[in-house]
């Protein structure tokens, strides 16, 4: 007796919403489940990358807020330098309206959308299953996937609005070892936030006033405070067991180094779906390792470089040739750190230089 289902996805969030969209596009049966009732937030910075917002069959347009080209980078609320894009670098929204549009999207594509609706994921009637219910949720675990994932963690807050930050994102590199703080502008208010090891949790909120002070920002006017935890993969990791997977937060796809785990979850949606199409669902975790891994591999190196070396770090990071390579790979015109060219390589292997000395 077949399935009822080709695929359930457990979870809604931007991971499970893309998979369930282009499955269900691909003319798949997708049962798409989600606890929560839509719209609802989740706290995340709400930055989505060109490279990320390109791996999608349709645009984000309608709930993009506002568009990086410039970033601004300091360092020990010290030094600052200013670099330029030659286009669009980040596209800024709110996870409340990125995660309801993208549930749309599934919708409009065939998919069965069931909110407020709590499964146990060994017991769904489907061929194939995909966790992506987040590092909180519990379909991994039911399924004999994940483990092995280390944590950072993040808190961040929303703030009145304040135009000069309009078109800008904001970095503060090493504000805490290990991690950055941020100010990300949007519609109506600014987020700002910090983030680092798990260990510095509770420093979070000391670290946050510091952060708003430095950059003119009235810690005191605060709303929608919230922390987080960030889930980072090991080798130890289990991404696929028999007719189930884990994409997005609930495989650990967040990028060691920027905290970034948006062009994970649409990247491996997209290679946990054509895995499924191909009816090689086991072929899924070697896709994951050759095509997001080495992003990975440089991310662990530059926030080792940072943490141990942040000065030497950042005066590599201020050469022209850095941004540039940084720029494609944000644009998606760079695969990996390593197919740089030119000047641009020559910045990678100097950032390469010192993640390797500070790596033990």
């Amino acid at each position: 007796m077949s399935a009822t289902f080709d695929v359930a996805v457990v979870g809604a969030g931007p991971a499970g919403a893309t998979a369930a969209y282009r499955l269900a596009a691909a003319g798949k049966r997708v049962l798409l489940v989600d606890k929560a009732s839509f719209p609802r937030d989740k706290p995340c910075g709400g930055g989505v990358t060109l490279r990320a917002a390109r791996l999608l069959p349709f645009s984000i347009e309608p709930v993009t807020e506002d568009v990086v080209t410039h970033v601004d980078v300091g360092l020990g609320y010290e030094k600052t330098f200013r670099r330029t894009g030659n286009g669009p670098l980040v596209y800024m929204t709110q996870r409340r309206r990125l995660d309801q549009f993208l549930v749309e999207q599934a919708a409009a594509a065939g998919a069965e959308v069931r909110e407020e609706t709590t499964v146990d994921a060994r017991e769904l009637d489907a061929e194939y299953v995909l966790a992506a219910d987040g590092c909180n949720g519990t379909s991994a675990k039911q399924l004999g996937l994940g483990g092995g994932i280390v944590h950072g963690v993040a808190l961040e807050a929303n703030f009145p609005h304040e135009s000069r930050f309009a078109g800008s994102m904001t970095l503060e590199m090493a504000a805490l070892p290990g991690g950055y703080g941020w100010v990300f502008p949007k519609g109506d208010h600014v987020n700002v936030g910090i983030g680092g090891d798990e260990a510095h949790g509770p420093q979070l909120r000391t670290a946050l006033r510091e952060m708003c002070e430095a950059y003119g920002v009235d810690p005191d006017a605060a709303t929608e405070t919230r922390g987080y935890r960030l889930p980072m993969r090991t080798d130890a990791t289990v991404l696929q067991r028999g007719n189930a997977a884990a994409i997005g937060d609930a495989a650990g796809l967040v990028d060691p180094f920027s905290g970034d785990g948006m062009y994970e979850a649409f990247f491996s949606a997209q290679l946990a779906t054509e895995a499924i199409l191909a009816g090689d669902l086991a072929g899924y975790p070697a896709s994951v390792d050759r095509r997001i891994g080495p992003l990975h591999q440089w991310g662990w190196g530059a926030k080792a470089a940072f943490t141990r070396f942040p000065r030497v770090t950042y005066a590599v990071a201020r050469f022209p040739a850095t941004f540039r390579a940084v720029e494609k790979l944000l644009r998606g015109e760079l695969s990996t750190p390593a197919a740089a060219k030119g000047l641009e390589r020559v910045a990678v292997r100097l950032v390469a230089a010192v993640a390797k000395a500070a790596t033990p």
